[in-house]
């Protein structure tokens, strides 16, 4: 097990380090220090000595990848591309080109997408699987059919038209929640309730289908009929024993929106003016502040590769014929 986990961490590491230089080179084939100077100065009419400034006091007057001027290895190291990602693995973020500290601005801002994606992940799975297994429940009923056409038209529908819709009818036609706007201690749940709700109801649709067809591939199977023959309920059938043989697969599909817990959701949290991770890269890239960007991009990668991690680990929890070697 020990060895298997510090594999994968190297195996990370490789992949965080293509990573970085994926998005260091999408970023920079768009915009160049030039360009990102004048935008930070303010304006076209910047004279070259202060892009210049600019350059040097943020460490962008270096080449991007290559250093055709320096000698040995640092034609490798004595680039913007090493100078900034280097810190990264030691968790060191820097200051965004506006000059402030991004490890604060972090701190700061993820608790606010804790408090939103937290309960919107959680409460999301419970939802979904309930909604799931009482499709597979009452199979072969009007019930199904109906349940069945109501999560197609849920998967059909924007996640923005939701977000709107709700804003709309909840805050401007109800009145029972503000229509955007943040605040901690007790009036936190006011804030967040609305975007709680859009964000369960946006993904039940697609989400319920995929883990009713798990759920159906188990029922057929010989241990559900031998359950069945020592005279357990249906019930009991589907929430203990075909849930827990079915945990493998919804382990999987949890792991990608584990980064959500600390990032937020990009377009939830621009929309409801909440000051969390997802509104603040929305800014950065709006902005073209490449720091901000790197750093974000760089905590989601980390995230979804430890995801990766524990849900592996987790495989021999949920099944202990699973041994990692």
């Amino acid at each position: 097990m020990i060895d298997y986990i510090i594999r994968r961490i190297g195996y990370g590491v490789l992949i965080l380090i293509g990573v970085n230089l994926f998005t260091f080179l999408l970023f920079f084939s768009v915009n160049t220090p030039d360009d990102m100077a004048r935008m930070s100065i303010g304006g076209k009419r910047v004279s070259d000595d202060a892009i210049v400034k600019w350059k040097v006091a943020r460490g962008y007057d270096k080449p991007l990848v290559w250093n055709a001027s320096a000698s040995g290895v640092e034609k490798l190291t004595d680039t913007i591309f090493v100078a900034r990602s280097l810190p990264l693995f030691a968790l060191d973020f820097g200051s965004s080109d506006s000059g402030r500290d991004i490890g604060y601005e972090i701190k700061q801002r993820m608790w606010p997408s804790l408090a939103l994606a937290a309960p919107t992940f959680v409460l999301g799975v419970f939802a979904v699987i309930v909604a799931s297994l009482l499709l597979v429940f009452f199979r072969n009923t009007y019930l199904e059919f109906w349940g069945f056409t109501f999560a197609v038209f849920l998967m059909s529908i924007s996640s923005l038209f939701y977000i709107l819709m709700g804003q709309f009818f909840f805050s401007r036609v109800l009145k029972l929640v503000p229509i955007s706007g943040y605040s901690g201690g007790s009036d936190l749940f006011v804030f967040l309730a609305l975007p709680v709700l859009i964000g369960i109801v946006s993904r039940l649709g697609s989400d319920s289908l995929f883990y009713r067809t798990l759920f159906l591939e188990e029922i057929g199977k010989d241990y559900v009929r031998t359950a069945r023959s020592k005279g357990l309920s249906e019930t009991v059938v589907l929430f203990r024993h075909v849930l827990r043989n079915a945990l493998l697969p919804i382990l999987t599909s949890t792991v990608a929106v584990l980064p959500l817990l600390f990032m937020g959701a990009l377009i939830m949290e621009s929309f409801f003016g909440i000051p969390g991770l997802g509104g603040y890269t929305i800014e950065a890239i709006n902005a073209q502040d490449f720091a901000i960007v790197r750093s974000m991009v760089f905590i989601g990668s980390v995230l979804y590769i430890v995801g990766l991690i524990l849900t592996d680990i987790s495989y021999t929890l949920a099944d202990p014929r699973i041994r990692l070697r």
